[in-house]
């Protein structure tokens, strides 16, 4: 009988699709160790938006020539694109944004505003980005609801036997939290996460930008209430992103922005909403954008998400033991198993923008600060980390000259 297997990534191969590292930096390759912040950007992707700008590009839902029609059907198809790509019913539940915050506000406004308000309680993890963090605690301020978090120790691991006491502290409407920890890396047991918040009563709102990249994701199977990822971070452009909610909330939902095509009849007296996912999509929409995530849907499906999250187990297998080995440095998160391709660290007396500065002098990107997770960083003890994150053009010699450059760094600062 024969066994089919996942085709191995072959990260040399892909690098020679991704025009930036034909470019030296300092006078040494570029070795471009910050994906988590943002992904670069494949010929395909640059190559789809720049046709659809020379050949096809028009305002869409309004036009009945020729360009406006096909542009249309670009735009739609991207959303098609998208609902495949995450295993959604229907595009009805898929919403195009601007990024993730985006995604993450609209929920927060739309669905909190008429929803929550005094005895509610709205939890978020405490490793939470800012973006799925904030919004909430902004809201629940608003309405008098109560803001908590799950807390995590000092590794980073979230703690769910507080899960009990956080629920008797009020009633759990709300529960956000990350697939993947932006800083950490950590994979989160979101499945186990969904099933607490639905014991309660609660809507659950994952963050899957650091998810969707890296690994497949099913939104049904995960059975989430609300899934939120980003263009960006997955090969594709800036400037648009993709929520995904189940239809039921999305039609009870108040729109967060009004205006063009969002309506369906405007009066004197009264407006109306437009049909999902059209009623939260106000004004020009992101419509190269769209073109592009979908090249970019369309190049990782030919890569395999299978093989791009094998590939990056390696890379961490890789470069895991020899951070750890290096003296002074701490290296944050869970064991590669439990981890995505992001590794943050400090480095002992040093601060890390230093480090990330000399890293840059040796071609070297990394991303230094606090990620957007303040406060995480203060359970961690630290004002901020040094972030390298890998992706499928990752090739094991990078991991080599941040190690050397880590290793610069304490030198020069020692």
């Amino acid at each position: 009988m024969a066994v089919s297997t996942t085709p191995k990534l072959d990260a040399r191969k892909l690098r020679e699709d991704f025009p930036i590292f034909e470019q030296r930096t300092h006078n040494h390759p570029l070795a471009y160790l910050d994906t988590a912040a943002s992904a670069q950007k494949p010929r395909a992707v640059l190559e789809a938006m720049t046709r659809f700008y020379e050949t096809s590009y028009a305002n869409i839902h309004r036009g009945v020539y020729d360009l406006g029609e096909r542009a249309t059907e670009a735009y739609e198809g991207a959303r098609e694109k998208a609902r495949a790509f995450v295993n959604a019913e229907s595009t009805r539940e898929v919403v195009f944004t601007h990024n993730v915050t985006a995604a993450l506000n609209l929920i927060a406004y739309g669905w909190g505003f008429d929803n929550l308000g005094p005895g509610d309680l709205v939890v978020v993890t405490e490793m939470e980005h800012h973006s799925n963090f904030v919004p909430w605690q902004y809201v629940a301020g608003r309405t008098g609801a109560e803001f908590a978090v799950v807390p995590v120790d000092e590794n980073g691991k979230l703690q769910l036997d507080e899960l009990e006491a956080i629920a008797a502290r009020g009633n759990v409407k709300v529960l956000g939290c990350a697939h993947v920890s932006n800083s950490l890396g950590s994979v989160n047991p979101v499945e186990r996460l969904i099933a607490w918040g639905h014991d309660q009563g609660a809507i659950v709102v994952v963050d899957g930008a650091q998810a969707v990249p890296h690994r497949a994701v099913d939104v049904q199977a995960l059975g989430a209430d609300f899934y939120a990822f980003t263009g960006h971070k997955m090969c594709g452009p800036t400037g648009i992103g993709v929520l995904w909610g189940r239809a039921e909330h999305l039609e009870a939902m108040s729109p967060f922005e009004l205006g063009g095509h969002m309506i369906r009849k405007v009066t004197v007296g009264r407006t109306t909403w437009n049909e999902l996912p059209h009623k939260f999509e106000a004004g020009t929409a992101p419509i190269a954008e769209a073109v592009g995530l979908g090249a970019a849907i369309d190049y990782l499906g030919g890569i395999g998400l299978e093989a791009v999250e094998r590939y990056e187990r390696e890379l961490l297998d890789y470069a895991l033991p020899k951070l750890e080995a290096l003296e002074g440095i701490r290296v944050f998160g869970p064991p590669a198993d439990r981890r995505a391709g992001i590794v943050s660290f400090e480095v002992e007396g040093v601060h890390p923008h230093d480090v990330a500065q000399i890293l840059d002098w040796e071609g070297v990107a990394v991303r230094a600060g606090h990620h957007c997770n303040q406060p995480l960083m203060a359970k961690l003890g630290v004002p901020a980390t040094t972030r390298a994150s890998f992706y499928l053009y990752t090739v094991p010699e990078e991991i080599d000259r941040l190690v050397a450059g880590i290793e610069k760094a304490r030198k020069v600062f020692s």
